[in-house]
């Protein structure tokens, strides 16, 4: 009779946008000197995916977090990884042994735990203020993510073959993986399963991924689980940077249309400087945006590439990328707007000084005559 005891580990990611960029080389010498990189995709390849300044990461050791609905009596290990771009990763683990009734009930009571956000925050309030000399502009008001991972351990036994088969989870347990990935406890509709379980990713028969925006399920070995689980966490970095964009640009462009009702030409006379900040932030955060694309690269391995774009899509990175570009052109439209509304003040300007120094020279003149 089969083993119905399912191994594996809860992954909880809970992301900080903490400041404008890290200086990574400063902070080694800070909070440790080991950067970590992306394992080999798949283990009979040499490199597939590389990050270009890998995140810098600080182990943290176990933290015990008192709440008895939590796994594994509330006892994580934790790491903190540093990226570049200013963002801040807090990573928990902790391994599971359960059925399939139990995985569900207990993955549907953990994702958006308050206690174990509670405790990150301040692992990450810590560690950050002991790093703040590595900070470029910090941020006062810290924006939030946080991402659910589980992974089903599916190791080979001695004769190479093994437990599961994405295809054959799909079959026989797809309901049980959409509560999961939906963090619910009720029996969800056929619609919701079909809309969960319509983008599974596998590369071998013996893996599987399932992401959806708040939680992805993984089966993998070990080793074949831990780019996926890099991949998920890139992606949340990414979604949080451009919320971040988002809502600075929603602020800026805000206060310009304030600006726009300012009557009169000489109230309009400082409308350059408001012009040239607002260009500024654009060339801004199209420069971060740059690094933060260009800071993981996809070498030869399409199926990460493949693998990255539809997590990238469930988690909402495009949505909100879409909003960033929008509020960029929008941007773009108000820049030469405002140059033009300053150049026509001062065009008056201009006009109005020579028709005074005109009148002067005429009142003169006349004045003279007489």
């Amino acid at each position: 009779m089969p083993d119905p005891t399912l191994q594996g580990s809860f992954r909880i990611l809970f992301l900080y946008d903490v400041c404008e960029e890290i200086r990574l080389d400063q902070l080694r010498g800070l909070v440790g000197r080991d950067l970590k990189r992306l394992p080999p995709a798949r283990p009979a390849s040499p490199e597939y995916i590389r990050f270009e300044r890998p995140p810098l990461v600080q182990p943290l050791g176990q933290i015990t977090v008192s709440d008895s609905t939590l796994p594994g009596g509330g006892t994580f290990s934790a790491e903190l990884n540093y990226y570049e771009y200013g963002a801040v990763s807090v990573k928990l683990e902790v391994p599971f042994s359960l059925d399939w009734p139990e995985l569900v009930a207990l993955s549907g009571r953990w994702i958006a735990s308050q206690p174990l956000e509670a405790a990150a925050l301040r692992l990450a309030r810590d560690s950050v203020r002991k790093a703040g000399p590595a900070l470029i502009r910090p941020n006062e008001e810290w924006l939030t993510e946080d991402y659910y991972i589980i992974h089903l351990r599916n190791e080979p036994s001695p004769d190479g073959t093994y437990r599961f088969s994405g295809a054959g989870l799909i079959a026989e347990h797809g309901g049980d993986i959409a509560k999961i990935v939906r963090g619910e406890l009720a029996e969800l509709s056929t619609e919701e399963q079909r809309e969960v379980l319509n983008s599974p990713m596998s590369y071998y028969p013996h893996d599987l991924m399932v992401a959806g925006w708040n939680a992805a399920f993984l089966c993998d070995t070990d080793a074949g689980a831990l780019p996926s689980v890099q991949i998920l966490e890139y992606a949340n970095t990414q979604l949080l940077e451009f919320r971040y964009y988002d809502t600075i640009l929603s602020r800026v462009l805000e206060k310009v249309h304030g600006t726009l009702g300012r009557r009169g030409p000489l109230k309009r006379w400082r409308l350059a400087r408001e012009a040239q900040g607002l260009n500024r932030l654009r060339l801004d955060i199209r420069d971060l945006t740059e690094k933060m694309d260009t800071s993981i690269k996809f070498l030869s391995d399409m199926f990460s590439a493949r693998q990255y774009r539809m997590a990238a899509t469930r988690i909402g990175v495009d949505d909100y990328r879409r909003l960033v570009e929008s509020k960029l052109h929008t941007a773009g439209d108000l820049y030469t707007f405002l140059m033009d509304q300053f150049n026509t003040s001062r065009g008056f300007v201009l006009e109005l000084t020579v028709v005074i120094i005109l009148v002067i020279e005429l009142a003169f003149f006349f004045m003279g005559k007489a």
